[in-house]
């Protein structure tokens, strides 16, 4: 059995993830523990709060009892908006705080972008402008190429937590563009699981979405290859365990431990 944990503030889509539960091998197990949420909004400093070192701790010792494998803070804004060094600083913090590999929905879009290859993507954000551009920010200085940002003004997670296909395909075709090798679409407060082989045949290329993005996070910290085509292209295929990834702080980083 590999058992797996998440931080998850609040009470907003956390249902997808017993949904991938099902979809993934019998002998995978995800467990959700719940960050307290005080306020739901998308301003930087509502969302900058979610992420700091009391709150995520909070939620440690149930994911201890547990026996979680791996662990992801599965919130964006709570850690991209620290930056690329403070997001790496904030899930080390976690990491010796559990005792396990540990990492963030944030820092899993870019192991997953570098899974499938792709050079050049596109971002489909609920945020505001301004916390979009900052998540756009975030993957640029990972080196990755964001040919396209566009950011629908969604006031909160209760908001965002009550869009269906429908918004989901308007948000996405608002921000795609021809020359995005795949299009990402953050923000864990959304149920995207039900929609994925959907969303993926309207644009005809890969969908990465924040908790599709969490599970496969931590599946690679635990060293857990998995197989789900229902999850998407980021499932389709069997991987090895991760090689160390490189980045732009001269650090490198595997299992969410320093190299």
């Amino acid at each position: 059995m590999t058992t797996v944990g998440f931080l998850y503030p609040g009470h907003f889509a956390e249902d997808d993830y017993p949904r991938m539960e099902i979809l993934l091998d019998s002998d995978i197990r995800l467990v959700v523990r719940h960050t307290e949420c005080p306020d739901d909004a998308y301003r930087e400093d509502a969302l900058r709060a979610l992420g700091t070192p009391e709150r995520l701790a909070a939620g440690v010792e149930d994911l201890q009892r547990s026996g979680a494998q791996s662990v992801v803070w599965a919130c964006d804004g709570g850690s991209f908006l620290y930056g690329h060094e403070g997001a790496h600083d904030q899930v080390m913090a976690v990491a010796r705080a559990v005792g396990v590999p540990a990492s963030s929905t944030s820092i899993g879009f870019v192991h997953a972008v570098r899974k499938l290859g792709a050079n050049r993507v596109a971002v489909a954000a609920t945020y505001p402008e301004d916390i979009a551009a900052q998540f756009a920010a975030f993957l640029r200085a990972t080196g990755m190429e964001v040919v396209a940002t566009h950011a629908a003004g969604v006031a909160g997670g209760a908001e965002a937590a009550g869009w269906g296909l429908d918004r989901l395909k308007e948000l996405v075709t608002a921000a795609d563009r021809p020359e995005a090798d795949a299009l990402l679409l953050p923000d864990t407060a959304l149920h995207t699981v039900s929609h994925l082989p959907e969303l993926e045949e309207f644009l005809g290329k890969p969908v990465l979405t924040a908790n599709q993005v969490a599970a496969r996070e931590a599946l690679r910290l635990a060293d857990r290859p998995a197989w789900a085509p229902r999850l998407g292209t980021l499932f389709e295929a069997r991987e090895a365990p991760p090689a160390p990834v490189e980045w732009g702080s001269g650090r490198s980083y595997a299992h969410g431990r320093p190299s």
